[in-house]
């Protein structure tokens, strides 16, 4: 979510003067520079970031922000790789719901559990709370809290004959088929089916959707039973029926955001922030006006059993890293970052994490920016209904293996169950060492 109109004058003076009076105590003793390092894709644009950079040093004169901004598939292996070097060239990192128990575990983020107030506790999502705490202790703020959606174009969905968009997969195929046949989209559906991360996000949503999950009770992988390979075979089928655009095994949430923007899809999962660029950025898109936002459909028999939706969580925090000599400072910035009336003040990008954001007078600001009254219902909407990925120290090797796994069933070079139980076969290799 970017680029929407500012809240009043009047609310901005009051969220500026708040984060002054709130942070100036925090100012360093001695001028200090703080290097951080985040991604350059959802969430808040990087000129939004700055712009909260330049407000923290404008409270706090004597901290000097340097930001630096990669992809976010570069973010985690550059920030490994610069952790040999003592001290670290970065104070503050941005980091993944799935890299927490990694970089815990390989002591690369400090402990912030006594510098969590009663405040922040109690008042942020318990859900979000959940993203940055290993073992019950604290190891950063959280800061975003996102989830895929189902995007769809009103225009098509309308001229397919359709009044409502899908409840099921099966029912959003029907409507594929019928958008396909009338000539309105050449591959109705759009993903992010790349070999990257991207596609354990959909590959999430989908094995949820057909009430599977990734791993059993014991932890060990139960992605290649039945409903994971049933939701494998699925992605496979779209691809075969045409009515997925083959150009999805080599897409990421930014090229989806290109076609579905372009009028070519009717049918989309991505995070949040492409609602405001496909709706109402009339350089980015050729179909403002047009976009429908809902949640992420579940499998008939899953549907049938109560369920109304299945996601994926994308959630992340910051935090400060364990070997900085400037921590106080890093501290600092996070919490500004992350309070309150930053993040009201800059919620045409990303929704707040705190729930007494969502209440009363904060609740009509927020309703009232661009999209606003669009944004908020669907978030809590779909956010109860988002499934995170399995939160284990080897993650990175094991969505690396299921990548290629699912890269190779939908190219065709094993089947959906083979390369499955591979990549069920690493994860248990990896789990017992």
């Amino acid at each position: 979510m970017r680029t929407l109109s500012r809240f009043v004058l009047a609310v901005l003076v009051f969220t500026l003067s708040f984060g002054s009076a709130a942070y100036a105590a925090n100012r360093a003793a001695a001028p200090v520079t703080i290097h951080v390092l985040t991604m350059d894709q959802a969430a808040m644009p990087n000129d939004e970031m700055d712009k909260v950079a330049k407000e923290f040093m404008a409270a706090n004169p004597n901290v000097q922000v340097e930001m630096e901004y990669v992809s976010y598939d570069a973010l985690h292996d550059k920030f490994v790789t610069a952790m040999a070097t003592n001290p670290p060239p970065y104070d503050v990192i941005m980091v993944d719901v799935i890299w927490y128990e990694e970089f815990v575990k390989s002591g690369y983020l400090a402990d912030v559990t006594d510098k969590i107030t009663p405040d922040m506790r109690n008042n942020v999502f318990k859900t979000a709370w959940n993203v940055v705490t290993v073992k019950d202790k604290v190891y950063g703020m959280p800061w975003l809290v996102d989830t895929k959606y189902l995007y769809y174009n009103q225009t098509m969905l309308k001229a397919a004959g359709f009044d409502n968009p899908p409840k099921t997969w099966e029912e959003l195929i029907t409507q594929a088929k019928a958008i396909k046949a009338k000539g309105l989209a050449d591959y109705p559906i759009d993903w992010s089916w790349s070999q990257a991360e991207a596609a354990i996000c959909d590959f999430t949503a989908l094995v949820a959707g057909n009430g599977g999950q990734f791993l059993d009770a014991s932890g060990k992988p139960a992605f290649n039973d039945a409903k994971g390979v049933g939701a494998l075979q699925w992605m496979v089928q779209s691809l075969n029926d045409g009515l997925t655009n083959p150009s999805s095994i080599t897409s990421v949430e930014e090229d989806v955001r290109g076609v579905f923007s372009s009028g070519k899809a009717a049918f989309a999962l991505n995070w949040l922030y492409m609602y405001q660029k496909a709706q109402f950025d009339t350089k980015e898109s050729q179909i403002t006006g047009q976009v429908g936002i809902t949640t992420v459909p579940v499998f008939d028999a899953v549907a049938k059993s109560g369920v109304k939706s299945a996601s994926v969580d994308g959630s992340s925090g910051f935090s400060v890293v364990a070997n900085s000599p400037n921590k106080d400072a890093a501290w600092s910035f996070i919490q500004y970052l992350t309070s309150e009336p930053t993040q009201i003040k800059y919620s045409d990008s990303q929704t707040p994490i705190w729930t007494t954001s969502y209440t009363g007078d904060k609740l009509k600001q927020l309703e009232g920016v661009q999209g606003g009254s669009v944004i908020i219902p669907i978030f809590n909407e779909q956010f109860q209904y988002a499934t995170v990925r399995p939160r284990v120290p080897y993650y990175l090797e094991g969505s690396k293996a299921l990548q290629l796994a699912l890269q190779q069933a939908l190219t065709k070079q094993k089947t959906p169950q083979q390369a499955l139980d591979d990549a069920a076969a690493t994860w248990t290799k990896l789990g017992s060492q």
